[in-house]
């Protein structure tokens, strides 16, 4: 079906085509570019880890406040923002090189600079006594990841095009996969390798001071390797021409921003898009608050990274399971059932932060029995398994409604709006754990030692600033109701979602002259 509409001097035609989806997977022919892939998404992951792991350094040090806290969260940013700057990653590009590897090949050569820079500064960054430049901090990391999350734009939508168009819903297992991976090396050695406490206890047989590596030389070697690994890429993998297809479309850098324009546009998107800001608040808490308050009661930052470290097998492994129910058409159903579970396991979150610190101490003395960590890995795990079962489906989802050949647009749209509503839910769970949680005084109940002058004088008078109500369990409770009402209001409309025909999901600009007197004519297809 073709129409066509007239607006001042451009021409819009809409063709309205079915695409078939109904192609089985055959990784016949694609098992070297799924390999490339998993290597692409496992350095963006290195850099990810490294950051997720700063929280857990900064929570062992006492100078360090959850505001503190809110403030380094900011750092995940450029991941919602990157929208800005994925039309013109897509746009420009040297053909002779390739769309994808005209960016992806300076981007890491820089990112692998970059390492090398941090490493110069990472002991001024994290001094092990006093508190953390967290401005700077925060500056350094931000530039990090402005730099990964345009490489995350470059190989989401490479990863279109690598792939036969029948295994497409093998990206997201090469995304989790890989980001498993990255981020298990990022931040499992950059805490536990450099620990001193964790390399005399499980490393070494002699007891010595500082871990076995430390910080800086670790990132010397990741910055060495990022740009072995780019210069490979650059040498060895050929891009595909797609100019050569017979529906390949080159957009200018106005086009692009305007393509995403008409993408946003779309009902099934504007619906998409408010599940996805607001489907984050259910989890909030539970997320980003609960492994910060684990330490607060008494656990390691050690224990905890190994416990990390223990359940990433199963974070590699879990998406090639899941990528069996997630490569047909119908993920969001996956998707919608972890999505209630996990809100229902925010109880067991509550539990189990309850009765830590009775279960871990006694008399004041921290000595936590082997059941405890039973417990503990069991709860982090099923939470980790519900995690990447979202996470696959929903990544299975984007690359089956995403035009390949916009794809890095296409495809950061939608992440943007998943990474924005985790970014604004975990910034406002930070924040507001301090402002929910009320003190007083053990000596003088008209103190509510809600400053630090308050907080000294109390300690001066030889008391202590005790806990009346502790704002975690308000936001988890308050987290939970309201995700209730999210499942509740958009199950039945993100069930629709995944049954509608692909072409309420695409927006295809091509550039086509009408006549000699119209400089600006093209034609907007949606197939």
């Amino acid at each position: 079906m073709t129409t066509s509409t007239k607006h001042g001097s451009k021409l819009h035609k809409y063709v309205v085509t079915k695409v078939s989806i109904s192609d089985k997977p055959d990784l016949k022919g694609d098992w070297l570019n799924v390999f490339i892939l998993l290597l692409l998404y496992t350095i963006q992951g290195l850099q990810l880890g490294l950051t997720s792991a700063i929280p857990i350094l900064l929570q062992s040090n006492k100078n360090v406040s959850y505001q503190d806290q809110a403030v380094f969260s900011l750092v995940m940013w450029p991941y919602t923002l990157k929208l800005l700057w994925a039309p013109l990653v897509d746009a420009v590009y040297i053909k002779k090189i390739g769309r994808r590897k005209s960016w992806l090949i300076p981007v890491q050569f820089i990112m692998g600079s970059f390492f090398l820079y941090i490493a110069n500064d990472i002991n001024d960054l994290l001094p092990e006594t006093g508190k953390p430049n967290i401005e700077k901090l925060v500056c350094v990391f931000f530039v990090a990841t402005f730099l990964v999350a345009t490489q995350d734009i470059i190989v989401d939508g490479w990863a279109l095009t690598m792939l036969k168009k029948n295994n497409v819903g093998y990206a997201s297992m090469c995304n989790t996969t890989g980001l498993a991976i990255g981020s298990m090396i990022g931040s499992v050695w950059s805490t536990l390798l450099t620990s001193k406490d964790f390399c005399n206890k499980y490393v070494r047989t002699t007891p010595d001071t500082g871990g076995i590596v430390t910080m800086e030389q670790l990132l010397y070697v990741w910055g060495i390797m990022f740009m072995s690994i780019t210069t490979l890429i650059a040498i060895f993998k050929k891009e595909k021409d797609c100019s050569l297809e017979e529906n390949h479309v080159k957009l200018n850098t106005f086009q692009n921003y305007r393509l995403l324009w008409d993408i946003c546009k779309l009902p099934s998107v504007q619906i998409f898009a408010m599940a996805l800001l607001t489907v984050k608040v259910g989890f909030a808490a539970t997320d980003s608050v609960s492994p910060l308050k684990l330490i607060d009661a008494g656990v390691s930052k050690d224990d905890m990274m190994i416990i990390n470290t223990s359940m990433y097998v199963a974070k590699i492994i879990l998406p090639l399971i899941i990528a069996r129910h997630t490569s047909g058409p119908k993920p969001i159903s996956l998707y919608l059932k972890a999505t209630l579970i996990k809100l229902i396991w925010n109880i067991a979150f509550i539990m189990l932060i309850y009765y830590t610190p009775k279960l871990i101490q006694m008399n004041g003395v921290i000595n936590i029995p082997t059941y405890y960590y039973v417990i503990l890995i069991v709860i982090l795990s099923i939470q980790e398994i519900l995690n990447y079962t979202m996470f696959v489906a929903l990544l299975a989802f984007y690359s089956r409604i995403s035009d390949p050949r916009f794809g890095g647009t296409y495809m950061t749209l939608l992440n943007t709006l998943s990474n924005l509503g985790n970014a604004w839910a975990t910034f406002t769970a930070l924040g507001m754990v301090d402002l929910l949680t009320f003190k007083e005084c053990s000596f003088n109940p008209k103190n509510d030692c809600s400053t630090l002058d308050l907080q000294n004088m109390c300690t001066t008078d030889g008391g202590d600033c005790v806990v009346t109500v502790n704002g975690y369990y308000i936001e988890m409770v308050l987290c939970t109701i309201f995700g209730i009402f999210w499942y509740g209001i958009f199950k039945n409309i993100l069930k629709n979602l995944q049954t509608k025909c692909p072409s309420q999901w695409l927006v295809n600009y091509v550039k086509q002259p009408i006549t000699k007197n119209s400089k600006n004519v093209f034609t907007i297809t949606v197939t």
